[in-house]
């Protein structure tokens, strides 16, 4: 115990000012199948066009998961994804042709490339020309798309003519071929110049001995030389260009990194491409461009930042990986600052255009999407949500669902007791179904199979979308909207009140029903814990129940009371840690109770429970839960219920008849 030795003033504070504080009650999850994305990877969305630009656009193979976030996402901005890792799934790769890529590397996301695993160990500390150069930034076919193109010094960005690189003879206007001394520093697609008047400069196509085949750059600009060649006398030098050269604003040179520590001719441009166009749907697009990055690996810019080339590209890149060094062009310096000039580059080394998954190219090795997901493969992306300690989620949509599936997920939301899954039936007991006689029968039976839980809430169907990005309409399944209303309803209201009906209920985005139930098969639907989801003439399309899955006749098979539990249960255990590790006496227990009614009586005042009583005494703490270290508190709880049956009743009376005389009989 801290005292004073001597006359003085010792000052201490204790903090008595802890409340209950309401936690997120409408944070949704959910597992897709993606064109990209980081794979068993939580990501957090909060918008449609967010999840387009990490996991892409719905296909034929994905968008019902896709539209069951999206449509999630329509009510809320706050959705955790994870994707599946299907079979035959792979990130694109590429080197030069003296690197063998691996075939069927999958690389997780960021942390799974910094730390690797245990066949591999981490990726960024390359592995020896195992994985070429390069790697998509993200598993699946839109990396074949990718070309990435690295000038490693001067020389690969432009050589001007000398004795080697001239033409002799005269070629008249027209001739798309000239003949060089040597075509040892020229490659295909570089471009020329033949110091003519007009300046024209032309693109090589192919070479064959000394022999440059070309067009006129840029192509639109016709083929063949705009002017004749006459070299008969003196030679014509030709000066050669990369390809991308003028992207850059001059050759790479020396950084002032690399000249205050003795070394030379660090720099290297590099330039990622949409060569085949199928990410922004044309050809050739320039998707990123890294200047003057170093090739030392303690380079630093002028003002601080790490300038190493593959950190750069770790930290900027949102398209691929560095796996590897150009063996060919001595990317590789270690530190300038302890090698200096013993690592300075002077030969022209290797420029290199190499297409990420073009299996044309022998280092090459083609990204691909996957198989269908598996039920194995969805909960194991869904167990990313299991522990409630390090993932705050409450709204679990299923997306397109089996019974084996939906039986994982409410195991897993039977489990954390603090949040919901929302299911559907599968897309077959519905979509082209040709009566509503077999759509109810259908629905009721998947839903028979899945057992009771007030954890869980069913759904009648589907609804069908408009897709945007492919001009198509398509069938989606409504628990990504039904989880979507829960999360509103925390917006407008409060989670103790319904999400269902004409106030809160509206399925937004539905142009029809799969399966919209009449009166009679609503009450089918009902009385086996099946939300209807309808459309009614004039007033749209809207969740019209509010029931969970629990099949006794109990407070908890409505979703307001399941949820006005889950919240206060959260925010209370919550407000619970304060008191671990103190004593349980009367100060403590007393203080516990002052930290929690005053969060009851608001929640009361905001209509959630009717009245509550919270008991933390030597009544339910006897000597012997002290003895044994435990603390207990009870609290008890009317919540409120929702109106889901009105009866109206009119009365018709004779002219004198008086109206008291007609309500007390």
């Amino acid at each position: 115990m801290a005292q004073l030795v001597s006359p003085g003033i010792l000052v201490k504070e204790k903090d008595l000012t802890n409340v209950v504080t309401a936690l997120a009650t409408n944070i949704g999850a959910v597992g897709i199948q993606a064109l990209k994305g980081p794979v068993e990877t939580i990501v957090t969305i909060g918008s449609e066009d967010e999840l387009v630009q990490i996991f892409g656009k719905p296909t034929t193979s994905t968008f019902e998961f896709f539209y069951t976030a999206a449509n999630f996402l329509a009510y809320s901005n706050t959705l955790k994804v994870v994707r599946f890792n299907t079979t035959g799934l792979k990130n694109a790769t590429g080197g030069t042709t003296t690197q063998t890529a691996v075939v069927n590397l999958l690389i997780k996301s960021t942390e799974h490339y910094e730390d690797g695993d245990g066949a591999t160990g981490p990726f960024i500390d390359g592995n020896s020309d195992a994985y070429g150069m390069w790697a998509t930034r993200t598993a699946g076919s839109w990396g074949n798309n990718i070309m990435v193109a690295q000038c490693p010094n001067a020389d690969a960005y432009q050589q001007l003519g000398n004795g080697v690189r001239q033409t002799t003879g005269t070629y008249a206007a027209g001739v798309g071929a000239i003949v060089v001394g040597s075509s040892a520093d020229y490659s295909v697609d570089d471009i020329i110049y033949l110091q003519q008047d007009d300046g024209q400069h032309y693109t090589i196509t192919s070479i064959v001995g000394t022999t440059l085949n070309f067009i006129r750059y840029p192509a639109e600009s016709g083929i063949g030389l705009t002017q004749a060649v006459d070299g008969s006398s003196t030679a014509v030098l030709v000066d050669r260009f990369w390809k991308y050269y003028e992207e850059f604003d001059g050759p790479p040179g020396t950084s002032t990194f690399c000249t205050d520590h003795g070394a030379s001719n660090d720099e290297m441009h590099i330039i990622i491409i949409d060569e085949l166009g199928g990410i922004t749907g044309t050809k050739g697009t320039f998707l990123e461009k890294y200047q003057q990055v170093s090739k030392a690996g303690d380079a630093k810019t002028d003002s601080g930042d790490n300038n190493y080339y593959l950190e750069v590209l770790f930290r900027s890149s949102e398209y691929i990986y560095w796996m590897d060094h150009n063996p060919n062009a001595n990317t590789n310096w270690g530190d300038a600052a302890t090698n200096g000039v013993n690592y300075e580059l002077t030969s022209s080394g290797d420029w290199i255009n190499s297409q990420l998954g073009d299996t044309t190219i022998a280092s090459g090795s083609a990204g691909a999407d996957g198989s269908t997901p598996t039920d194995a493969n969805k909960i194991t992306a869904y167990n990313k949500f299991a522990d409630r300690e390090t993932v705050d989620v409450s709204l679990i949509a299923a997306g397109p669902a089996s019974t084996t599936h939906a039986k994982n997920l409410i195991t897993l939301v039977n489990k954390r007791k603090d949040c919901m899954v929302f299911i559907s039936p599968e897309r077959s007991d519905v979509v082209n179904v040709a009566t509503s006689y077999n759509q109810l029968k259908n629905v009721k039976n998947f839903v028979l199979g899945l057992g009771s839980t007030s954890y869980a809430v069913f759904d009648s169907g589907y609804k069908k979308v408009y897709d945007r990005y492919s001009d198509i309409f398509r069938w989606t399944p409504l628990n990504g909207d039904i989880a979507g209303l829960c999360a509103l309803t925390d917006y407008v209201a409060d989670p103790w009140w319904s999400p269902g009906g004409l106030s809160r209920g509206q399925i937004r985005n539905s142009i029809q029903l799969a399966f919209n139930p009449s009166q009679t098969e609503r009450d089918a639907l009902y009385s086996n814990r099946i939300n209807p989801v309808c459309s009614f003439p004039g007033e749209g399309t809207m969740l019209w129940g509010d029931k969970t899955g629990l099949s006794q006749n109990s407070a908890f098979n409505r979703i307001n009371v399941r949820r006005l539990f889950i919240a206060i249960e959260k925010a209370i255990e919550n407000a619970s840690k304060v008191v671990l590790f103190e004593f349980n006496d009367q100060f403590t227990r007393q203080n516990f109770v002052s930290i929690v009614e005053p969060f009851l009586d608001d929640v009361k005042a905001r209509r959630g429970i009717t009245d509550f009583l919270v008991v933390c005494d030597s009544t339910n703490n006897t000597a012997q839960v002290i003895d044994t270290n435990e603390f207990r508190a009870d609290i008890y709880i009317k919540p409120t219920r929702s109106i889901n049956f009105i009866t109206l009743t009119f009365v018709a009376t004779r002219t004198g008849v008086e109206f008291s005389e007609v309500v007390s009989a």
